[in-house]
């Protein structure tokens, strides 16, 4: 395993980090299972585990919390809020009053008196940056977080969150989690520019693609991965897209045969061996996917193998530019931009 610093923080974390969005109802994954693939990953030097509050609505969090139980002070532990947690439409978000009652939550859950690592899961555009950034600032203080993050924030709004920062004297985001692949790399363009100016710390989140790079998907094939099942759009062949990212994921194989790496090798060595990012996290649900992924642990890729990935998907393109979640609201709600 490698470890890089997370951001200018100082703390050392895995290029592999364990991430607990399967654990639960969602991967449908029992607390044994849970605790043996979080024992296999610290085992093979796997010390970065992330979270969410809204993963099996508390679920993924109850379950890690018990997976860790006794070492808490070996691993970094991330977890994140933001997401709706229930139908009452004040849970959620990135305000005071939310944020304050959401990190209680998630420490009891988790079991623990702190989170190293307290990340807003969206952007939240009816609240202020001041308002969020003072009240996670306030967390900070009181020792319930140590450090604080974004995840999923358009490169606009890491400098709005930079400047409001330093105008108001708050403690500033040290990370940004970003959706980053092969098929997937518009980041390159504007987001991890700014993550690199401000030095933040990068988690990239589905470095596989939601599967596409798993090696299971291939042309001939039914699509039958977990995800294919209650996302079927996004593996639908006829959706002009979908066929592009089938295309590219052929040229990829044949790339990763040559230079002898599984396609799961290939797409986290891509994602590990750009400058701006410090880990990829992985999201195994079964012992034979966490398997498969640390095998790419310590994977380094050529410059050759580098530049045929670029001649397949050029860099800062996204083959399912639809699918990004940092969109302005303005684009997808006609109301924002008509008077």
């Amino acid at each position: 395993m490698q470890y890089r610093t997370l951001g200018r923080t100082g703390v050392q974390v895995s290029t592999l980090a364990l991430g607990a969005m399967n654990f639960g109802d969602l991967g449908r994954t029992t607390q044994d299972e849970v605790s043996a693939m979080v024992d296999a990953a610290l085992a093979a030097g796997i010390n970065l585990i992330d979270t969410a509050d809204m993963y099996s609505q508390g679920g993924s969090e109850e379950m890690v919390g018990k997976a860790i139980a006794g070492r808490r002070d070996d691993i970094v532990l991330a977890t994140k809020a933001g997401m709706p947690m229930g139908d009452e439409r004040n849970h959620q978000g990135g305000s005071r009053r939310w944020l304050v009652t959401a990190l209680d939550d998630s420490l009891r859950r988790l079991g623990v008196d702190h989170i190293d690592l307290y990340q807003i899961h969206r952007w939240d555009p009816r609240t202020s940056d001041q308002e969020t950034l003072s009240a996670l600032t306030d967390l900070q203080r009181a020792g319930k977080i140590r450090y604080f993050g974004s995840s999923t924030f358009p490169a606009y709004r890491l400098v709005q969150a930079e400047w409001a920062a330093r105008e108001n004297h708050l403690s500033r985001y040290v990370t940004e989690q970003p959706s980053y692949s092969i098929l997937q790399r518009g980041i390159e363009t504007h987001v991890l520019p700014v993550t690199e100016q401000y030095g933040l710390g990068v988690l990239a989140w589905s470095p596989l693609a939601s599967g596409w790079l798993s090696g299971a998907i291939r042309a001939g094939r039914e699509i039958t991965t977990s995800r294919s099942t209650f996302m079927p759009q996004r593996f639908d062949t006829t959706i002009p897209a979908n066929r592009a990212r089938l295309e590219a994921v052929e040229q990829l194989a044949r790339v990763a045969d040559e230079a002898g790496l599984t396609m799961i090798q290939l797409a986290l060595g891509f994602v590990t061996a750009h400058a701006a990012v410090t880990s990829a996290i992985i999201g195994p649900r079964t012992m034979d996917h966490l398997r498969s992924q640390l095998a790419a642990a310590d994977t380094v890729l050529s410059g050759d193998v580098l530049d045929a990935i670029d001649a397949i998907v050029a860099p800062g393109v996204d083959l399912a530019a639809h699918e990004k979640f940092d969109t302005p609201p303005a684009l997808l709600d006609p109301s924002l931009r008509r008077r």
